[in-house]
């Protein structure tokens, strides 16, 4: 089955032929992920800086392919932020291998001993990190997710099942390559880290039906893919909703910084998941027009509400839509609310649960926004685009889980592992 899909990558396949090579990927990687959780710490991160060797070894194939994805992108009329979700150059994918050496670099999260007890009767038990097993990640735009995934994936000691977006095959499959020769330089078993070899969407949806092959799904992408995931996967999903992130001006903020962060958090890469969509400004606070000229000035199309509207001519009515879209385009819907209580209402009603950050000097304020936003991330006096795994200090993400169970937020090392209990006694019989 195998041979006949790398002959022609992009064939056609029934309903069993997806459902055969799902099982088969899920075999080799059920495998390789028994050899890849005995490999110890150094062993792993050997095989981690050998991937990011051969990712910059083999630059030029890479950005070649991109360079492919890049003018089937423009033909098809992407957007000017799905292109730049897909755009690479040298320095994204220096970035991208150094991302890979960073994860590289992390403290091992398997065998890491979350807390441990002993009981009356002496038993002596310990919660003890192990991987989750075989992970499927299905993914759109972003060629460097192939990278972050499997990097990630290595280190906690899990297998990775790839299925990047089709507007993006040429790159994944050069990236993909580039790592798995540099892993298996340094002993990491073959099917550790494996790109289904088809677009054919069948593969997707036999993916996601693979109970008892794979134990995780994390999607990573738009509100469609991640809703066809939900509703289609027999696997456990570790997902996250739209990022319909906010930024809440108070009236005790400093103007220049509320201007330098709004510009930011809009516009310094719009496509991206942390890029805020919705600014709030209080009433009370001093220059709403000048902030709202900020962004139009930078580029940004406003749409507003009745008073944001009388402070610009070019400001476009807002309709009941702006307020729960993820634009991922330099648009960005802008409002004036009463207070910090009217603020906490509207993210409440309107947020995806994703980033929503504050603007404020006034140390209550800002504690109240903290506490009282229930988001995976909630930020004080910072840009939204730092909603980000690297940034964070984890090297990579995997994803943001919007969720509220296993992990949330950035998703890396620690979120791709599980517990088992460990229990030690001394002939210890229960009476």
């Amino acid at each position: 089955m195998d041979t006949v899909i790398e002959k022609k990558p992009d064939a056609p396949l029934t309903e069993q032929d997806a459902a055969n090579l799902i099982e088969e990927l899920a075999k080799k990687a059920r495998v390789a992920q028994k050899k890849l959780a005995a490999m110890s710490d150094a062993e792993k991160a050997a095989a981690l800086r050998a991937a990011a060797a051969s990712l910059r070894d083999h630059a030029g194939e890479i950005l070649a392919a991109n360079e492919k994805d890049i003018a089937a992108g423009e033909e098809r009329g992407l957007s000017g932020a799905m292109l730049d979700r897909l755009k690479l150059d040298e320095d994204r994918l220096e970035g991208i291998a150094a991302a890979v050496e960073n994860v590289a670099s992390l403290p091992d999260p398997v065998g890491q001993r979350i807390d441990e007890m002993e009981r009356p009767n002496g038993l002596h038990l310990s919660r003890v990190r192990v991987p989750v097993g075989v992970i499927g990640i299905i993914y759109e735009s972003r060629p460097n997710v192939t990278a972050d995934a499997a990097t990630l994936c290595v280190r906690s000691g899990n297998a990775a099942i790839l299925r990047g977006g089709s507007e993006a095959v040429h790159s994944n499959r050069a990236i993909n390559k580039a790592i798995s020769e540099g892993l298996a330089k340094e002993g990491v078993p073959e099917g550790a880290v494996q790109l289904i070899p088809t677009q054919d969407r069948g593969a997707v949806g036999a993916l996601l039906k693979a109970a008892g092959h794979v134990d995780m799904i994390v999607p990573r992408g738009g509100k469609s893919l991640v809703a066809r995931v939900q509703e289609e996967a027999r696997v456990p999903v570790l997902a996250h909703l739209d990022g319909i992130n906010h930024t809440y001006v108070h009236s005790s903020a400093d103007p220049a910084m509320a201007e330098a962060i709004a510009v930011n958090a809009k516009l310094r890469r719009t496509g991206v998941c942390g890029a805020m969509e919705t600014l709030l400004i209080d009433a009370a606070f001093p220059e709403p027009d000048v902030l709202v000229k900020k962004l139009i000035d930078a580029g940004c199309e406003v749409r507003g509400d009745a008073k944001v509207q009388k402070m610009d001519e070019r400001v476009v009515p807002a309709i009941d839509d702006d307020w729960d879209t993820e634009y991922l385009e330099a648009i960005a819907s802008v409002a004036i609310v009463d207070d910090i209580n009217a603020a906490l209402d509207h993210v409440a009603a309107h947020s995806s649960g994703h980033t929503d950050a504050i603007v404020a000097s006034d140390p209550a304020a800002l504690e109240r926004y903290l506490n009282e936003v229930d988001s995976a991330i909630v930020m004080a006096n910072s840009s939204s685009q730092f909603a980000d795994g690297g940034e964070f200090g984890l090297g990579a993400e995997i994803g943001i889980a919007t969720g509220r169970l296993h992990a949330r937020g950035p998703v890396a090392l620690e979120g791709l592992t599980t517990y088992k209990w460990q229990v030690r006694g001394s002939g210890q019989t229960r009476p």
